[in-house]
């Protein structure tokens, strides 16, 4: 299994875009942040563009809040001029500010005023990961980064990334959206008159479906946005030959789970496919012990028998019963050693004692069985994690892995994310 290097990665000026993908729940947002902060303090000026709605990402780089502008992280011990923002997708503003950047004043007001693109810019589908691709593509256009990383939307499909502006285009081109704006084009009267009586009656059923204030509203938008459509194709196709450029990395992110995996398995095909440039997986959550040696099933037979009292022998043993003389050596030969009866006698604590300390004894071998039986747990995870981890370099030995170790906890601060950038960069710490 290829191991991939992130440092080199991060330290070349080549590399401009890292995209971090994967499914969802499996640390993108923090492996985006981790890389960010560990390029800005390596010399680089880095901006990082999220999509997770939880804001995490802010509470962990001491911000109060993210929004739609980039915002400098305060705290970051950079070199050379190493700088780090950050900033969270405003999916509505971002589509607003397309508006306004390519309509005039007036067209822009009835856009922006009009109830179907309210709507469609708050929640249709395919608008949030169609605007990380527009706000990517704005961040890229300005050059004032060194370094642009992407966490991409917490999607059911880490695939809509990159499906998104093809979606978008086939919804401006569908005969749906053409239907709308004939009317329009024709215009008043004489567009109702080109539409013939079997469209006349479409139109009609469509209003009584929708709602005919619905239908109104669409076609206004539409009639609005009809000079816009093709930018909307033109810069989506830019950014997806950015995306194809050697100066991105994508990383496929993923835990050591069946279905995590084999969505990245899945992705990795695709990049595959589209002739992206993938750097490699990052596989987070690795589970580790620092007791390997100790197999599950000695860990839990030894368990059990501390519970069944076998480990340790509770009464005289095999001697009981003989006389002292068959037992011990003579207190005169200083050169023997001791034998267990010896040992049992010169331990034995006075009558007054014997209690305390056999319950003691009983609780330490409870908590010695719990511990090894938690051993036991963990080696059963870390060998089916190891199993999928095989299956996937199986399948793709070519990729190139970083294997980063479970933490105890989240992460919440800068110290959490340089942890986290150091077990990314110099492998799994024990």
């Amino acid at each position: 299994m290829p191991v991939l290097e992130l440092d080199p990665l991060i330290d070349d000026p080549g590399t401009r875009i890292i995209v971090c993908c994967g499914a969802g729940g499996v640390g993108k947002t923090t492996t985006a942040a981790a890389l960010g902060v560990r390029a800005a303090e390596r010399g680089r000026r880095v901006v990082v563009l999220t999509i997770d709605p939880a804001r995490r990402l802010a509470q962990s780089m001491g911000i109060d809040s993210l929004d739609n502008v980039p915002r400098k992280v305060e705290g970051i011990k950079g070199s050379d001029g190493g700088e780090l923002h950050a900033m969270m997708l405003d999916m509505k503003r971002t589509f607003d500010e397309i508006v306004e950047a390519h309509a005039d004043a007036d067209r822009a007001r009835a856009i922006l005023d009009n109830p179907f693109y309210q709507s469609l810019s708050a929640g249709f589908a395919g608008t949030q990961e169609y605007m990380a691709m527009e706000k990517l593509g704005q961040l890229r256009a300005r050059d004032e980064w060194d370094l642009i990383v992407v966490d991409t939307p917490p999607s059911r499909s880490a695939l809509d990334f990159l499906d998104a502006p093809k979606r978008l285009g086939s919804f401006l081109d569908g005969t749906f959206i053409k239907l709308l704006m004939a009317p329009a084009k024709v215009g008043g009267r004489a567009g109702m008159k080109f539409l013939n009586v079997g469209m006349s009656m479409m139109t009609g059923t469509l209003g009584k479906l929708l709602g005919g204030q619905f239908l109104k509203d669409v076609q206004t938008f539409v009639a609005a946005m009809d000079t816009m459509f093709g930018g909307f194709r033109t810069r989506a196709d830019a950014t997806y030959k950015l995306l194809q450029a050697p100066g991105t990395a994508f990383l496929v992110v993923a835990t050591p789970e069946r279905d995590a995996l084999r969505e990245a398995a899945y992705f990795v095909e695709r990049l595959g496919a589209e002739e992206m440039p993938l750097a490699g997986l990052v596989l987070n959550r690795v589970h580790d012990s620092g007791a390997a040696r100790l197999s599950a099933e000695r860990a839990r037979a030894a368990a059990e028998n501390l519970d069944e009292g076998r480990i340790v022998d509770q009464g005289a043993g095999k001697n009981a019963g003989r006389g002292p003389r068959a037992t011990s050596p003579e207190p005169s030969d200083p050169t023997a050693d001791p034998t267990a009866d010896d040992l049992a006698t010169a331990a034995a604590p006075a009558e007054s004692e014997a209690a305390p300390t056999a319950e003691a004894d009983t609780d330490v071998q409870q908590l010695t069985a719990g511990l090894l039986r938690l051993h036991a747990e963990r080696m059963q995870v870390l060998a089916r994690e190891q199993r999928t981890r095989d299956r996937f370099t199986a399948l793709h030995p070519e990729v190139a892995v970083a294997e980063v170790a479970a933490l105890p906890g989240d992460v919440h601060d800068l110290a959490g994310l340089r942890a986290i950038g150091d077990r990314l960069t110099l492998g799994r710490l024990p």
